[in-house]
């Protein structure tokens, strides 16, 4: 019996799925996670409409960054092209995470940027959570999951983020997308845009005038976690 040499990768993707599904991010089979393989230029993915209490590792495709599929039966999800792009276009990338969690997606169809409130917010990014504008009508009448990519990294150049700083984002009218150093972190990325975006909502149901963090909580709290000076942790 031949082994997969991709079954680690595979089994990667299989768990981040899994536990995007029990951190209670996705209804039904509303979701997915990629795992990347940079070395070899492939990701594994979620195939589409399957049942997470029937998911298994072995389910998982495997595809090039041109979409072709190197390994599976199955169809890979609805939005392996949105992944595929976010890969070619951004190195470093290790995983990929989408679903449509509540607060993210309230967020996202109200189109407006989440706001750095609070230290919980600063203690993972310095930026508001951006929401990529709408798809304008010729994009969605083309390559629809292909143009979310475009219209994802279009709205971080236009804003001059990059992804390494700012690891999430919403897309108008859609939902979250969230990344990482691997699957796992991708899925860690996501439980916090929900976190944040329910306590944003919430902040602003209080106070509709609520401030913006100050510069300086800012800097503290984020660099207490990130960079050569962070005391966070062991």
């Amino acid at each position: 019996m031949s082994t997969s040499p991709y079954t680690t990768l595979k089994a990667e993707a299989y768990a981040a799925n899994m536990e995007l599904h029990a951190l209670g991010l996705v209804i039904h089979t509303f979701g997915n996670v990629s795992a990347a393989d940079t070395s070899r230029g492939v990701f594994a993915i979620k195939p589409s409409g399957v049942p997470y209490a029937k998911l298994r590792p072995e389910d998982m495709v495997v595809l090039d960054y041109n979409n072709e599929v190197v390994e599976g039966k199955l169809r890979p999800s609805s939005d392996t092209r949105t992944h595929s792009y976010l890969y070619r276009e951004w190195e470093g990338l290790g995983g990929i995470a989408h679903c449509h969690a509540l607060y993210s997606v309230a967020w996202a169809q109200a189109q407006q940027d989440i706001p750095i409130l609070g230290t919980t917010h600063a203690d993972h990014l310095t930026h508001d959570i951006p929401c990529a504008p709408p798809m304008a009508d010729e994009l969605i009448q083309g390559n629809y999951e292909h143009n979310t990519g475009v219209q994802i990294t279009e709205c971080f150049r236009e804003r001059n983020l990059e992804p390494q700083e700012v690891p999430m984002v919403l897309v108008g009218n859609h939902g979250p997308f969230c990344w990482g150093k691997d699957a796992a972190q991708a899925v860690h990325h996501s439980l916090v845009l929900e976190t944040v975006a329910q306590m944003a909502y919430l902040t602003l149901q209080i106070n509709p005038g609520a401030p913006r963090l100050k510069e300086a909580l800012i800097q503290k709290h984020y660099t207490r976690k990130h960079g050569k000076d962070a005391y966070y942790g062991q």
